[in-house]
C-alpha cells in the first residue's frame, strides 16, 4: 500500500472516530437536558390545608378559606402556633352523578382552586398555584360517627394550572370533610384536613420537549455524515 492511500484511509478512520464521539456527545446532552427537567418535577410540591367552612349543594361545593398549613418544596415550612401560611379555596362545577348524602361525581366544568401565601414564614407571598380540576370530581361517602349525627366525606381530583414560578403544572387534591345531617340540608361542611400535591409536568409539555430534542439529533447527524 502505498504511503499517500495508508494516510487517506487513517483520515477517514479518524474522521468517523471523532464524528461518532460528537453524536454521542449530542445523545448525552439530550439525555440530560431530559433528565434534569425530570428530576426537578419528580420532587414537586407537596401543601395541606385544614378548617374552614364549605358551601354544599347541588350546583357545586365550594370553599373560600381553608388555612394553608405547610408549603413543602421539597423542604417544609410550617407557621407559628395559631397561624397559618395563607388560604386554599377552590370550587366545582355541578352534581352530574349520584347524590350529596350518599355520594357522586361533580363536573369541572367552571371550577377553580387557588392557593395564596401570606409570605411571612418562608412560603411565597400572593398566588402560590391558580389552576382548575380536571376530569371528574369524586364525592364519596367515606363513613358514619358512632350515633349516626357525623358524617364524613371525601372530595379528591385532579387539578392543572401555574404555580408561583410561572410553571404549567398538574396534581391532584384530597380533602378531608365532615358534616351532619342537618347541616348537609342547609349546605355546609367542614373541611378537616386537605393534601395537593403539585408537580407533574403537562403531557404536551415533554411531548414537546422531546420532539425538539430528538428532531436537534437527528439534524446534527445529517451535519456529520454530510461534513
Amino acid at each position: 500500500m502505498h504511503w499517500h492511500t495508508f494516510l487517506k484511509v487513517d483520515l477517514g478512520k479518524r474522521k468517523r472516530f471523532w464524528e461518532g464521539i460528537k453524536m454521542r456527545r449530542v445523545l448525552v446532552l439530550a439525555l440530560l437536558a431530559l433528565a434534569l427537567p425530570m428530576a426537578a418535577w419528580a420532587d414537586g410540591i407537596t401543601l395541606t390545608n385544614q378548617y374552614g367552612s364549605i358551601g354544599v349543594s347541588d350546583a357545586g361545593i365550594v370553599s373560600t378559606g381553608s388555612q394553608l398549613t405547610s408549603f413543602c418544596d421539597p423542604g417544609c415550612v410550617y407557621p407559628p402556633p395559631h397561624r397559618d401560611l395563607g388560604t386554599v379555596s377552590f370550587a366545582t362545577g355541578a352534581l352530574t352523578s349520584g347524590s350529596l348524602a350518599a355520594g357522586g361525581t361533580f363536573s369541572a366544568t367552571g371550577s377553580s382552586f387557588v392557593v395564596k401565601g401570606v409570605g411571612k414564614y418562608g412560603e411565597p407571598k400572593g398566588t402560590i398555584f391558580s389552576g382548575v380540576f380536571t376530569g371528574a370530581i369524586d364525592w364519596t361517602k367515606e363513613s358514619t360517627g358512632p350515633h349516626g349525627n357525623t358524617i364524613y366525606y371525601q372530595l379528591s381530583g385532579t387539578i392543572t394550572g401555574m404555580l408561583y414560578t410561572g410553571r404549567i403544572v398538574s396534581g391532584t387534591t384530597t380533602q378531608d370533610i365532615y358534616t351532619s345531617k342537618d347541616q348537609l340540608a342547609q349546605g355546609i361542611a367542614h373541611i378537616s384536613t386537605g393534601t395537593t400535591k403539585l408537580g407533574t409536568p403537562e403531557p404536551g409539555t415533554l411531548g414537546l420537549l422531546g420532539t425538539g430534542l430528538v428532531g436537534i439529533a437527528a439534524m446534527v447527524r445529517r451535519k456529520l455524515t454530510k461534513a
